[in-house]
């Protein structure tokens, strides 16, 4: 079947440098050459670009800042388990927050400091509660990904220390310092 008359029968893609019978050799090269030079640049473009991410993807974040001064995270991890109570570790917590998997050492931290005021004196029915309050923090992220819902569970356990030192400071009398 001929395609009807005034139409073009559609050409196939390139010549493969046939031209008269004849095959020249060099068909076509200086359109290669663009294209070699133009895939050699877009090959280093994207190696640049490659190195420049793995270079700082490679490199952990050393130092975060935290009280208007560069700290690592060990550095203010020790400095909120210095605070003076579990309010003040709490708001420094909340204050070097890195909404990442960071968070879980500091709020470990503030964990510690707050359990110092009501750990000695829990009954085994409070302590027991007290765990299950933890436990329910884990398992509200635990099927979550990204390291924010790291973040989320550490905040979590700490408000958890927290509102039980609260509750042991009033209940002793003092003033939540």
């Amino acid at each position: 079947m001929s395609p009807p008359e005034g139409r073009n029968v559609k050409q196939k893609a390139g010549h493969f440098g046939l031209t008269d019978g004849r095959v020249e050799p060099h068909a076509g090269a200086r359109h290669q050459r663009g294209y070699e030079e133009t895939f050699a640049m877009l090959s280093k473009s994207c190696l640049a670009v490659l190195a420049v991410v793995l270079s700082v993807a490679g490199t952990p974040a050393r130092a975060m800042v935290c009280m208007d001064k560069s700290m690592t995270l060990d550095e203010v991890a020790d400095a909120i388990s210095t605070q003076k109570s579990c309010a003040s570790a709490m708001k420094l917590f909340q204050d070097c927050q890195l909404t990442a998997s960071g968070d879980v050492q500091l709020g470990a931290a503030v964990e510690k400091k707050c359990e110092a005021d009501f750990m000695p004196g829990l009954s085994t029915a409070q302590h027991q509660a007290y765990k299950r309050e933890m436990r329910a923090c884990d398992l509200k992220y635990r099927n979550k990904s990204g390291t924010m819902y790291l973040s989320f569970a550490a905040f979590c356990r700490a408000e958890v220390a927290q509102r039980h030192s609260q509750r042991a400071l009033k209940a002793a009398g003092q003033k939540a310092r």
